[in-house]
């Protein structure tokens, strides 16, 4: 029988796209494995995943996908947090997820359970089956330390972090201001922190994490956790960095021929004169605040390319719905396209983000922090703004800024609004300043460590080959 991998990310499309480098990467270094990646259909908005499934399947023969059968989520769970229902629908997923191992195990040996952070109920489906379960963690190893500390933070308080008003001190960070941890997390009494609780008492209790980062991007972090400084009550599980893996190609597929438009307007571009600003596929902003963007963005006078999405809908309803098609006119100042229109491109939705990255016009990054979109900009060499919307994108913007050096901080008021007399600083700063320089010169850096990381002998690679062995010497 082959030996076989089974993939089990949670439903949201960035989270999916990680899986799916991760199982590309075995497959490249270790042909002899097949992969097969459960697919859980979601009954909320996780960003379109048919298309880019269809893709995969038509060039990676190695990479078959089982798609679960569907689940309705109880009437009672309602949330602002889309995290909540994530938790719950994995939690109800464990029979199916139990089910389908069990039949990809009539044909195959199944080497490893390797699951999202999100999947954590299905460590118990590993254990009944007899097959070693790993975690995919899909953002970096400092975001992975505070998780692994946040029950030894949660004995420390009786107060919700939102509460704390003071910096936190975790092992291998820069201070963390108790108001940028994970979006979810803030207020204790909230269901969605005692599922981000529970899931990060499980994780030590896995046979390994695997990190979808590498050592020299976050070396104190990493010590820390393999100190043992982290998990503070039992031993800490291996830890293994095995990244970057970004996608070389497309987010979704789903393209309306601005991909091929805003490629053609960056050919004519001078070298590294663009900025980006990209927010990620669930990053959106009010009708205020896309005009206030308009406003700093043509103050600045900079070159840009500018993803725009619809508002998100007031109608509660609707809320994990995908929007619809931006009104342009509508959303943005009256005549900002026509004045901007020669030097600047606003696109409506989707951008091919890495291809778009790795143009030579493309000189800087206004970015939501999500980790995928990072290691992107990290590996195309692009310096970059940080401006954190949702999830765990306060805590990066902090690493990333205070530890990384990577990108400047976007600054917002107390209400989470972002004025236009700062996007356009922010914006030249990052284009024109000793401070923009220095982290252009970082970025850089990190870009070659990077690439030697995942090259031959690279600490990446060496991450594989010693989690294989475990593998196939179980």
């Amino acid at each position: 029988m082959e030996d076989a991998i089974v993939l089990y990310p949670s439903p949201a499309i960035g989270h999916l796209i990680s899986m799916v480098e991760l199982g590309k990467f075995i497959l490249t270094h270790y042909p002899s494995f097949s992969i097969k990646i459960l697919i859980t259909p979601p009954p909320y908005n996780a960003g379109s995943t048919g298309p880019y499934i269809n893709r995969v399947s038509a060039t990676t023969s190695s990479i078959t996908f089982h798609h679960l059968s569907p689940i309705s989520l109880p009437l009672n769970i309602s949330s602002h947090h889309h995290e909540t229902l994530a938790f719950e629908l994995l939690r109800l997923n464990n029979p199916n997820v139990h089910h389908a191992i069990a039949s990809i195990s009539n044909t195959c040996t199944v080497r490893a359970l390797i699951m999202d952070f999100f999947c954590y109920p299905a460590l118990s489906v590993g254990a009944d089956l007899k097959i070693p379960a790993y975690f995919f963690f899909t953002s970096g190893a400092a975001s992975l330390g505070a998780f692994f500390y946040m029950p030894f933070l949660h004995r420390s308080t009786n107060k919700s972090f939102k509460d704390l008003n003071s910096d936190l001190d975790i092992p291998g960070l820069p201070p963390i201001p108790s108001a940028d941890m994970a979006k979810p997390i803030l207020e204790r009494n909230e269901k969605v922190y005692e599922d981000f609780l529970d899931a990060s008492i499980q994780l030590p209790k896995s046979a390994g994490i695997i990190v979808n980062t590498f050592e020299s991007l976050e070396p104190r972090a990493m010590k820390a956790i393999s100190e043992g400084h982290c998990v503070t009550d039992e031993p800490t599980p291996p830890v293994h960095c095995i990244g970057p893996l970004i996608a070389a190609d497309n987010r979704s597929g789903s393209d309306d021929g601005g991909s091929n438009g805003c490629l053609t307007w960056l050919n004519s571009q001078p070298s590294r004169s663009v900025v980006f600003l990209c927010f990620g596929s669930l990053g959106l902003f009010s009708q205020e605040q896309l005009k206030e963007i308009a406003v700093g963005l043509e103050r600045s006078g900079q070159r840009f390319l500018w993803v725009v999405r619809s508002p998100p809908s007031k109608d509660q309803s609707k809320r994990f719905l995908a929007p619809p098609e931006p009104d342009l006119d509508l959303l943005l100042p009256k005549g900002f396209l026509d004045r901007t229109k020669d030097r600047g491109l606003v696109v409506k939705s989707w951008a091919p983000q890495v291809v778009v990255l790795n143009h030579g016009s493309v000189g800087g990054f206004v970015t939501h922090c999500g980790w995928n979109s990072t290691l992107e900009a990290v590996c195309a060499g692009v310096p970059m703004v940080a401006w954190p919307l949702y999830a765990e994108q306060r805590f990066n913007r902090v690493v990333m800024v205070e530890e990384m050096n990577l990108a400047l901080p976007m600054k917002e008021s107390e209400d989470g609004f972002v004025r236009a007399e700062e996007v356009e600083k922010r914006v030249c700063d990052l284009m024109d300043s000793e401070e923009g320089n220095s982290v252009r010169i970082q970025v850089l850096k990190m870009k070659a460590a990077a690439e030697a990381a995942m090259s031959e002998g690279g600490s990446s690679r060496v991450a594989l080959s010693k989690l294989v062995e475990s593998w196939t010497q179980g």
